[in-house]
């Protein structure tokens, strides 16, 4: 299957347009055309409908292994350019915003260093297609497990840092004057969905409330903004203790440790292979010490 036309399939199925996949991909429309055609000359299926321009079910089913084939196809081609070339002077770091704990900033050099904050699911592709040099995401585990990540390239994985949970609960909240939580205790409430930055509750187990009785969905990586949203009472949100609390000093609020299930906020550092140079020097600074190496 050639990953040209897979490309080019993937973008007019994307934007359901012959003519905008061709000015996406600066071809002619009269090329999208050949090369969709050519696709599905070579799969003896039709893929899309063309008036209106949609996926047919063989189409649907491409797509679902299109996304994860061009991206492996993307980190390969990272990959060996970055063997080839020269280790760089500057280094970047993509980094999901409940991984900016207090590691960072003191393993930080004065100079040389980018930071793309990123959603915690963006950070293993960019650094697998050579977006970044190094990635620190974060997410629930159970103690001294690894992260459940997507499988975008071979990647290594350091384990950085691991800490306990809380629930920012508004002032006034019925259970903001307790020890302790357990996350079937919240079973009823309405939870903020940040899928940009907050801990998704629905791998601790919550299920998802139907979407007319959801809270707020807050789409920024804005943490500050997120914490807003919770204390004034628009929806629960589960965070590291230092983040909820600091926060709840802050607002006003109430950060209350999750006793069950027994999980943590888990921090693990991503690299293409063995980093060289300033990716290398940054990346021992950023495990130094760390008793979760995996």
């Amino acid at each position: 299957m050639d990953p040209h036309l897979l490309r080019t399939f993937v973008a007019v199925a994307r934007l359901g347009s012959f003519s905008g996949a061709a000015r996406e991909l600066g071809y002619t429309q009269s090329a999208v055309s050949q090369h969709v055609a050519a696709l599905e000359g070579d799969l003896r299926a039709e893929l899309l409908t063309r008036r209106p321009v949609a996926p047919t079910p063989a189409g649907v089913r491409l797509l679902e292994h299109a996304g994860p084939l061009l991206l492996r196809l993307d980190a390969a081609r990272a990959d060996v350019l970055r063997l080839a070339a020269a280790p760089p002077g500057r280094v970047t770091l993509a980094v999901s915003p409940l991984a900016l704990g207090p590691r960072l900033p003191a393993a930080l050099p004065a100079t040389g260093v980018t930071l793309r904050v990123l959603p915690p699911a963006e950070v293993p592709a960019a650094v697998a297609t050579g977006g970044c040099d190094l990635g620190l995401v974060d997410g629930l585990a159970a103690p001294s497990d690894p992260l459940r990540l997507p499988d975008v390239a071979p990647l290594t994985v350091t384990g950085v840092g691991e800490e306990e949970l809380a629930v920012l609960l508004p002032a006034g909240h019925p259970f903001a004057g307790r020890a302790a939580l357990r996350l079937a205790d919240l079973a009823d409430a309405r939870w903020l969905d940040a899928p940009g930055v907050g801990l998704p509750v629905g791998a601790a187990g919550i299920t998802a409330r139907p979407a007319s009785r959801t809270a707020v969905r807050y789409e920024g990586t804005d943490l500050h903004g997120l914490c807003a949203l919770a204390l004034a009472g628009h929806g629960l949100v589960l965070l590291p203790h230092r983040v909820a609390g600091a926060a709840a000093a802050a607002g006003g609020g109430a950060a209350v440790a999750l006793s069950a299930p027994r999980l943590v906020h888990r921090t693990e550092l991503l690299s293409p292979g063995a980093p060289t140079g300033a990716a290398a020097a940054l990346a021992a600074r950023l495990t130094a010490g760390s008793p979760y190496d995996h």
